[in-house]
């Protein structure tokens, strides 16, 4: 890659960025590489979206590097230093989640949220009776009734990797999503095959006449409108079922995380960080998933890891990049 950058490479993406030179906030290593290394005038931010992270990330000279780290966890910032990445230049910020999702630093969409999750996540109450201090404390007063039926989301890989799972689980759901036990919702991203792919999925197992409040696809054909519609089912969904890509973070948003077969090393790191944080399993057969899904419901472990990953998962990742390039840009006069 720097020997790409040697021969110009990413030279005329960094001198058009010069004409208005702002802050650069990326979250691959790559674009940052090539703004250090054309003199790029102002400061230089990279955002890391995996628990731990590989030597690609550092720079080559470290020591004298400009570019300054935001981390997800406490592991990423470790690593970043033991690359000989100086300590002024690493933030231990934690992801940064939409905050639709969030509100206010009051939190008060993600605790509404969650409080209706609970509700469809603890169906005999157990939880509730036994944890009752732990929600006061945290989310207050429950609502009387959830404001949805029990929401299932399936998130593919930005390739469509894993979506023959998606399949799968509205084969084996298909009598509790015809009953109105469980909505389920596909995410194809962007890509119009993997839409299309569902679409074919759904009309050979002869569901195509369910409506949209027993299965749902999204699906934008514009990135940023896709994030908007993304985050609004995430509104209304109660188990996350994804691969363990950055998505992972999201378990901070009170969601537990079904955690589909990894791609990659870093994904092993992200599915070790779940498991770690207590908010995410590994997925069982999903032939079966009729059967393990309302098995793990009725003994309280998805509420139980839905209030694990909002304790213990970082939710002001946003919010603390938000500051640190404020008071570095903006100070106050």
């Amino acid at each position: 890659m720097f020997d790409l950058i040697r021969m110009d490479w990413g030279k005329h993406l960094i001198s058009k960025l010069k004409e208005s030179p702002l802050p650069i906030i990326t979250t691959f290593f790559t674009p940052a590489f090539m703004a250090e290394s054309f003199a790029y005038p102002n400061d230089i931010f990279c955002v890391i979206c995996d628990a731990d992270i590989s030597r690609a990330w550092a720079p080559v000279a470290p020591i004298t590097s400009k570019i300054k780290y935001f981390a997800p966890t406490k592991r990423a910032v470790e690593r970043l230093r033991s690359y000989g990445v100086r300590s002024e230049s690493v933030f231990l910020t934690g992801y940064p989640l939409p905050l639709e999702n969030i509100g206010t630093e009051k939190m008060e969409i993600l605790k509404n949220d969650l409080s209706h999750r609970i509700l469809n996540l603890d169906v005999d109450g157990e939880y509730r009776r036994t944890y009752k201090a732990l929600i006061d404390e945290h989310l207050g007063k429950l609502p009387e009734k959830s404001d949805h039926i029990l929401t299932l989301l399936f998130s593919v890989g930005g390739a469509g990797a894993q979506k023959e799972i998606a399949i799968e689980i509205l084969r084996s759901l298909r009598e509790e999503i015809e009953d109105g036990k469980i909505k389920i919702i596909l995410s194809a991203g962007t890509k119009k095959e993997i839409k299309e792919y569902f679409e074919v999925g759904i009309k050979r197992l002869g569901m195509e006449k369910y409506s949209t409040d027993k299965i749902e696809i999204v699906f934008a054909k514009k990135t940023e409108e896709y994030f908007q519609k993304f985050n609004q089912v995430l509104r209304k969904t109660d188990i996350f079922w994804t691969k363990p890509s950055e998505l992972s973070f999201y378990t901070a948003l009170g969601l537990p995380v079904i955690i589909a077969p990894p791609v990659g090393s870093q994904e092993d790191f992200n599915k070790e960080w779940l498991l770690e944080l207590g908010s995410g399993r590994p997925q069982e057969n999903p032939k079966y998933v009729n059967q393990w899904l309302f098995d793990f419901l009725k003994d309280g472990w998805f509420a139980e890891a839905a209030m694990e990953g909002f304790i213990e998962g970082e939710k002001f990742g946003t919010f603390n990049i938000q500051k640190i390039i404020s008071q570095n840009h903006f100070p106050k006069s």
